[in-house]
């Protein structure tokens, strides 16, 4: 066994065999619906959070998980590992990275690293799964953190919304942006500069924006380097799996995969968003 913990948050959404496999530990974000608070990934999957979406008239809210949970869980992991490796959605959308930092102050016997991904989704999964194969083959945590610092330079992920109000309701868009998107009919391409999610480039229509992502997905994987690429869907898995297929017949030396928005993130971007990220090496 490893004698370093790989933690990360359910806004990585690696799916529960994977994590299993690899010796990874969840700790989860939550929404809300009304009174009813539910854990993403444990206690409300993707495809109920989007049906129940349908139904409320009302978007739900989310928060980060208690710094408790995190508390609880490095007392666990301090019975056989002397360090922890805590990777975490970006800290200037949540804060989750901050109740992680707070909790490996409290917990004695364990020295707790905290990673800010600066992103979410499965582009933050990337760099989980990378940092527990290396402990797992024996990378002290200095290789660890050395070789995601390498990642996040490499890092990509461009995404858009089909439903701007989302964003603006959730506090992740400004108003004048929402006016001049739903006015024109913009669909704005989505990532995260300096944590922040940010309009990267204003395109008039989806098909566009698609096209904009794919040529800049290009510029990287077009050199014929190793590459991960990920296609992330807001339960619309058929326009996913499209596009999965799209990249694979033109780059067929790619590490490639479908994941989701789940409920914490389709809270945000709503559902038929799409979203499309990757890092060289």
């Amino acid at each position: 066994m490893s004698k370093i913990a790989i933690v990360t948050d359910s806004t990585a959404y690696i799916p529960k065999q994977i994590r299993d496999e690899l010796g990874i530990t969840m700790v989860p974000l939550n929404v809300i619906f009304g009174n009813e608070t539910y854990k993403e990934e444990t206690e409300i999957t993707a495809p109920d959070f989007y049906e129940m979406m349908k139904k409320i008239e009302n978007l739900p809210t989310t928060s980060q998980p208690a710094i408790g949970l995190f508390a609880v869980e490095f007392e666990r992991l301090a019975k056989d590992h002397n360090q922890v490796i805590s990777i975490h959605l970006s800290s200037e959308i949540s804060g989750t990275y901050q109740s992680a930092v707070a909790a490996g102050s409290m917990v004695e016997g364990i020295e707790v690293i905290p990673f800010d991904s600066e992103l979410s989704c499965m582009p933050q999964g990337f760099f989980v799964l990378e940092a527990a194969k290396l402990a797992n083959e024996g990378k002290s945590s200095d290789e660890i953190l050395a070789r995601l610092q390498e990642m996040k330079a490499n890092m990509r992920a461009y995404f858009m919304a089909d439903d701007l109000s989302h964003l603006h309701r959730g506090g992740r868009l400004n108003g004048a942006q929402l006016l001049v998107g739903s006015l024109l009919q913009i669909k704005p391409i989505l990532h995260f500069e300096a944590g922040k999610i940010v309009p990267f480039e204003k395109v008039r229509t989806a098909k566009k924006a698609l096209n904009r992502i794919y040529g800049l997905l290009d510029e990287d994987a077009k050199t014929g380097e190793p590459i991960h690429i990920v296609v992330i869907h807001g339960n619309c898995e058929e326009e996913a799996e499209k596009i999965a297929a799209h990249l694979k017949t033109e780059y067929p030396h790619a590490d490639l995969s479908i994941s989701y928005f789940g409920p914490v993130i389709g809270t945000h971007l709503g559902e038929g968003s799409i979203g499309i990220g990757w890092y060289k090496g």
